[in-house]
């Protein structure tokens, strides 16, 4: 699908514009028009902010400080989160009045950075703080196209455009923050302003114009530097484009039609931002700098006859992609994905269809543009029950005489997805919910690759550090990271919780009471302190638990969750390196502290030329007691990226997450009285 929208276009980093419901079947469409008045009937504590709420948050801000002489961009805008305390006791109807609807606004005025909360009901400001320290907010939207403009108007860049024989008007540039190398002194609110080519392809990443470097003040928005350094070909635009229109024989034969339906329509129900299915209640909400934020998930034991607690708050926090090129024009390439750019300001729209299947609703989302004015995100969200014909469980039993007893239950999920296009990469972002009491999350990477223009037109020609995978003549894929930091605030039936650490340790036998020789066993500590519950991953073989020390099971086993890691991956960089300074909540795979209303952001609230001292890193060098406290799990998992030359145009997509599995929760499989859906007789044929 292409998009029209100049907006878009020229950010290219987010598509505003609405998805054609052309593609989509009648079916479909009676299906969403009948399901898609998700109108709350009360207003939740957590919800997002309104675009009427937007409005009102603009009009506080200009009413204290006036446009006619205050210059303002609103960087951030959302939610203040209400105090766990106050949102736990209005959830339990104790509370004696409902927690305040605030917002906090991160706005530069006059060229100063601005931490303000406003009081929405109140229609004022009620703490104005001036930030002072390291480190600037989001880049804007705006003030990105802007700056990536400039250069169509500096002479000097024109000149090295024509002596390299190619046309302006197929030049596309784009917007680099800068990073921290050590400077002492405080930069300016810059980037650097690099730039790619079409002419033939709209894949314009595979083509890359190296050498040239644009520096931009935003603040001023002027080039205070211009640097032609070097000059090497543009690779081909030949094979490079993905669209589907574009595609030349011969082709492959398609695939036979494959349809997802439910005739009686979902099993969930959604109330304003609330969604129930089968045995879970949770509540879900979009952040500019996170994307999905899921809270206050309880799942029902059938047992017990009553909702239990399981996760208070879960969301991304940070992504972490340094680059490993060393190239002048490279070496920055360090990117913090959510504190940088914005993880859920990159959000698209779904196509259905396509990112989603046919049974899947959708919703929208809003933001804050650059000047406080609300815009409207189409179909950020799909949630949908997810049949692959996986099994959830099933057993065959032969070894009775006479007697085979067959008894399957076929697995049938609930997933909320999310796609991030963070400049080149697609992040496609899945919340799936099982009926085991599993909450499943993972990421997909797809799109397209960084690549570096060179000499090279075979790999038998390099004879220096390359620093990545020659894909195409004249085309280096650069070797770089990608890690990916949750913030997990489990309140496994009830917030006091402890971390258990339980290792898988090879024991030997040495008093002949068995013809073997070992077996292991497992040997578990209660951390004590955060110092204590940092893990890196692969080290040893162990299971991670949040475990409630005050409730155990009617056999006497501690009430838990505990953490399936998937992809484990470390960081490679150097402890001193820059970028790894700033980066360095990634040290640990698994951090445990205690619950801070404030520590929300892995890399820091201020990532744009971060020096690495507001982390998480940081944050648990205080070892604070985790022991039967409100604590928050910090996971995060990782890809080393080597490309290959499948990755050449475009990535197929590569996945990865992790699990939060029930450990001892309930009293027995919680899943054995689970029916399995009846079948749908459009999709029951018969082979003659």
């Amino acid at each position: 699908m292409e998009w029209d929208d100049p907006y878009s276009q020229r950010l290219g980093s987010r598509m505003a514009s609405s998805v054609s419901m052309a593609s989509v079947s009648k079916s479909l469409i009676f299906f969403l028009l009948s399901t898609l008045s998700i109108l709350p009937t009360h207003t939740h504590p957590l919800d997002p902010l309104t675009p009427t709420e937007f409005t009102k948050i603009q009009s506080i801000v200009h009413n204290s400080y006036p446009k006619s002489n205050h210059s303002i961009a609103f960087h951030y805008v959302g939610l203040e989160e209400p105090t766990k305390t106050a949102i736990l006791s209005w959830l339990e109807g104790t509370a004696t009045k409902t927690p305040p609807r605030q917002a906090f606004i991160i706005a530069r005025i006059n060229q100063i950075t601005h931490e303000i909360i406003a009081d929405l009901p109140a229609r004022k400001i009620v703490s104005d703080r001036v930030y002072g320290g390291y480190g600037y907010p989001l880049l804007t939207f705006e003030e990105q196209g802007t700056a990536s403009a400039l250069p169509f108007k500096h002479t000097p860049f024109l000149e090295s455009i024509r002596k390299r024989g190619l046309k302006a008007e197929e030049v596309v540039c784009m917007s680099f923050a800068i990073g921290w190398y050590g400077e002492k002194r405080r930069n300016k609110r810059v980037v650097r302003v690099l730039c790619n080519y079409l002419d033939g392809t709209v894949n314009l990443y595979m083509r890359p114009i190296e050498g040239i470097t644009v520096t931009v003040d935003l603040e001023e928005m002027k080039i205070l530097g211009f640097k032609d350094r070097s000059t090497v070909p543009v690779p081909k635009a030949d094979g490079t484009d993905y669209r589907e229109s574009s595609q030349k024989p011969p082709f492959r034969s398609p695939l036979k039609g494959i349809s997802m339906h439910q005739s009686d329509g979902p099993s969930f129900t959604i109330d304003g931002h609330t969604i129930r299915w089968a045995n879970w209640d949770f509540h879900l909400s979009f952040d500019a700098r996170a994307g999905p934020i899921i809270s206050l998930a309880s799942i029902f034991d059938l047992q017990k006859q009553k909702f239990r607690k399981v996760l208070y708050r879960g969301f991304l926090s940070e992504v972490f992609v340094p680059y490993m090129d060393l190239n002048e024009e490279w070496y920055y390439r360090v990117f913090f994905d959510a504190g940088e750019y914005g993880y859920g300001l990159c959000a698209v729209p779904l196509e259905p269809l396509r990112d989603c299947p046919e049974n899947a609703v959708f919703m929208d989302a809003y933001v804050a543009d650059h000047n406080g004015t609300p815009v409207n995100m189409p179909n950020i969200f799909c949630i949908f029950e997810r049949y692959a014909g996986d099994v959830m469980w099933r057993h065959t039993e032969a070894s009775i005489p006479g007697k085979v007893i067959r008894e399957v239950r076929p697995e049938v999920t609930l997933v909320v997805r999310m796609v991030s296009t963070v400049g080149n990469y697609d992040y496609v972002n899945d919340w799936e919910f099982k009926q085991s009491g599993s909450i499943k999350v993972t990421v997909g990477l797809t799109g397209l690759l960084e690549v570096r223009g060179s000499m090279y037109t075979h790999k038998d020609q390099i004879k220096e550090e390359a620093y990545g995978t020659l894909l195409a003549e004249n085309t280096l894929g650069a070797n770089h990271d990608h890690f990916f930091t949750y913030h997990l605030d489990l309140d496994v039936d009830g917030d006091a919780n402890s971390f258990v650490r339980s290792q898988l340790l090879m024991t030997p036998v040495t008093d002949h009471r068995s013809p073997r020789r070992s077996y292991w066993r497992v040997v578990s500590e209660t951390a004590k302190t955060e110092s204590e519950a940092r893990i890196k991953l692969g080290v040893a073989q162990e299971d991670l638990l949040v475990v409630n020390p005050n409730k155990r099971t009617s056999i006497g086993n501690f009430i838990g969750y505990r953490l399936i890691p998937g992809s484990v991956a470390a960081p490679l960089l150097s402890d001193d390196d820059y970028a790894q300074i700033r980066g360095a909540f990634t040290e640990y795979n698994l951090w445990i502290t205690p619950y801070n209303k404030s520590e929300k952001w892995a890399g820091g609230l201020y990532v744009d030329q971060s020096r690495g001292d507001d982390t998480l890193a940081r944050w648990s060098l205080r070892n604070r007691e985790i022991e039967n406290k409100d604590i928050v799990l910090w996971y995060t998992l990782g890809f080393h990226h080597v490309p290959y030359q499948e990755d050449f145009p475009v990535m197929t997509t590569l996945s990865s997450g992790f699990e939060l599995r029930p450990a001892n929760f309930f009293e027995s499989n919680p899943v054995l009285k689970v029916k399995p859906p009846q079948p749908d007789n459009r999709s029951i044929c018969s082979r003659a």
